[in-house]
């Protein structure tokens, strides 16, 4: 068995033994070829929780710095993190820069999946935010199927500011995949948006948010 799975069915029965999640719809995930994981963003916590718990790897972007990290910490940081799957990206580049979409069509094209949030950030007030386009612009450039996500109640796992870990029951609700037709990367702006907007609407049926109209900025923007 390789670190991937050892540390992912570790993870699983951690979340499992302890949360008790609800997990719907994993049926929906295609069991071969590449595909997209887009999520809510409420916590911290999410792209581990998704890794563990989806039957095929996902790879997210993780902060640089957990594959940096100096001493014995930093060493368990970047073994956990490469095992998922994770992708180191600089504090600051956002996950819908040029350079980092790169990195997920690379992994796409050889047939795997990656998870990407449309809101760019998590959410601090529980609001689901307007999608940003990087998920339209891979799904058009790809062909691969977009699989929605819904997470409720992942927030009350880690509280906004704490940096404690409350065992606390969510729910993960994964939609049927969408498909959109393959252009390549030559497409129009309104397409990229059309799609992205469709993938938020199915997340919002998910997840049952309240939406914004606006974008979500990071905390430090603020």
């Amino acid at each position: 068995m390789e670190a991937f799975d050892v540390i992912r069915w570790t993870t699983r029965g951690l979340i499992s033994s302890t949360c008790r999640p609800t997990v719907i719809g994993l049926e929906n995930v295609p069991k071969e070829g590449p595909f997209i994981v887009a999520p809510n963003h409420l916590s911290f916590l999410d792209s581990v929780i998704v890794q563990a718990l989806m039957p095929r790897p996902v790879g997210f972007f993780a902060k640089a710095e957990y594959f940096t990290t100096k001493g014995f910490k930093g060493r368990a940081m970047k073994a956990f993190f490469q095992a998922v799957g994770s992708i180191p990206v600089e504090r600051g580049e956002q996950a819908a820069s040029v350079q980092a979409l790169k990195t997920l069509l690379d992994i796409l094209e050889n047939g795997r999946g990656i998870g990407i949030y449309p809101e760019g950030t998590r959410s601090r007030d529980g609001l689901l935010y307007r999608g940003r386009t990087g998920v339209g612009w891979l799904a058009l450039t790809t062909g691969a199927p977009v699989v929605p996500v819904g997470l409720i109640g992942t927030d009350k796992l880690q509280p906004v500011d704490r940096n404690t870990v409350r065992p606390q029951h969510f729910t993960m609700k994964v939609g049927e995949p969408l498909y959109f037709e393959k252009t390549g990367p030559d497409h129009s702006l309104p397409a990229r948006r059309e799609v992205t907007d469709k993938i938020m609407d199915a997340i919002a049926a998910l997840s049952g948010q309240e939406r914004s109209t606006s974008y979500n900025q990071s905390k430090t923007a603020e």
